[in-house]
């Protein structure tokens, strides 16, 4: 550990701005170290159980990751998330959070908290995080263990926020807006506020699940909320609606714009500047695109490779589907929508199709957020 110490430099000196400065480098990466969770929440669309040896045996070692990182610092990477699942389930976690630091990253966490101990406060105080993103189910015991399915949960985040805070570990909160967390929202919003000097951000889509557990997918929808309650939630949050406010004629498109690549299938950031390492050893350009034809199997190839030849190629994938080009491919609101190429695929099996339930929430956040605009856009159609 005091070599780590001894071969501290300061952020303005580190060398990996100057890499930034490339052309096509890339900025940044995450690492989902498992896609077991000590939790078992039924709006998770990608938890394993704690204990499944079988998934516990396809995880990337310690040494993969290390390998991995070292390929993405010559790419020009400066940020390194590690997320899962529940980070923290690793035994080698320390092992993994210390070699990254060595390597001169800045380093996040994603965590929901509830293994937090002193050895990690330790760990952190000596060796800080860029941050650390903890999700907040409930503020209350019966919402957050209705959530998490998980009795003693409640306890355990609260002794892992209070830990965090009082060792002064920077944190920053999120929500995910559910049917059984939404009577808490506007508490959970002034808890998240109130224990953090940071952002607080809450997400209100629920994507389905990677493995397809029809089961599993049945109980996602069961917790997704309707587009006016989305809205509603939205509009009630003042930083949240100030933002939206602000940015939507930005995020309204030209038509000139929205023509100009009719057919490409991307058109968001997925694969520009970042990229995903999958608790298995699959790449993929964002987290939450699972297509076969969109993830790379780094254990037959390299993440050079896969930066250089793949992402580009995925990148330029075109769409031939004329119902989805003459829809999404010419919709100026696809910024304001929650479509996306990850989300199309999980929800109707295709890359390239429109989502009738994204576009009812689309329509209904214009309304809110810039009526006289949605009116043009409903006289227009």
């Amino acid at each position: 550990m005091n070599e780590l110490k001894d071969n501290r430099i300061p952020l303005q000196e580190f060398h990996l701005w100057e890499r930034m400065k490339q052309r096509n480098a890339l900025f940044s990466f995450d690492i989902e170290l498992t896609a077991r969770c000590n939790n078992n929440c039924s709006h998770c669309y990608i938890n394993l159980p704690r204990d499944d040896k079988t998934a516990q045996k396809r995880e990337l070692t310690s040494s993969e990751i290390s390998r991995f990182a070292d390929e993405a610092i010559s790419l020009g990477a400066l940020w390194c998330l590690l997320t899962g699942g529940e980070p923290l389930l690793r035994d080698d976690f320390s092992r993994i959070y210390l070699d990254l630091k060595r390597k001169g990253l800045l380093v996040s966490l994603f965590t929901n908290a509830t293994l937090i101990n002193e050895d990690h406060i330790k760990l952190f105080k000596e060796y800080p995080p860029r941050d650390v993103e903890i999700t907040v189910y409930g503020v209350t015991r019966e919402t957050h263990e209705r959530v998490t399915r998980l009795k003693g949960s409640f306890d355990a985040f609260m002794r892992g926020v209070k830990l965090l805070g009082m060792n002064g570990i920077k944190v920053r909160f999120k929500a995910m807006a559910l049917r059984d967390n939404l009577h808490e929202m506007g508490a959970i919003s002034q808890f998240c506020r109130e224990n953090s000097t940071d952002f607080f951000r809450f997400d209100p889509f629920l994507h389905l699940r990677f493995d397809r557990d029809e089961a599993r997918n049945a109980e996602i929808r069961k917790q997704r909320l309707s587009p006016a309650e989305v809205v509603h939630l939205e509009t009630m949050d003042e930083e949240r609606i100030s933002v939206l406010e602000k940015s939507c004629d930005r995020m309204l498109q030209s038509t000139d714009k929205v023509m100009h690549h009719p057919v490409r299938v991307f058109s968001c950031g997925a694969g520009t500047g970042s990229l995903v390492l999958g608790w298995d050893g699959y790449l993929k350009p964002c987290s939450s695109l699972i297509h076969p034809d969109c993830i790379y199997n780094l254990r037959e190839g390299s993440l050079t490779d896969a930066w250089r030849n793949f992402m580009p190629k995925l990148r330029d994938i075109r769409s031939k589907n004329n119902l989805f080009i003459e829809s999404c491919g010419k919709c100026h609101l696809k910024n304001l929508c929650f479509w996306c190429p990850a989300h199309a695929y999980l929800e109707a099996g295709s890359l390239d199709t429109s989502v009738e339930e994204f576009c009812e929430m689309t329509a209904v956040r214009l309304s809110a957020i810039k009526p006289e605009e949605a009116r043009v856009d409903g006289e227009s159609k």
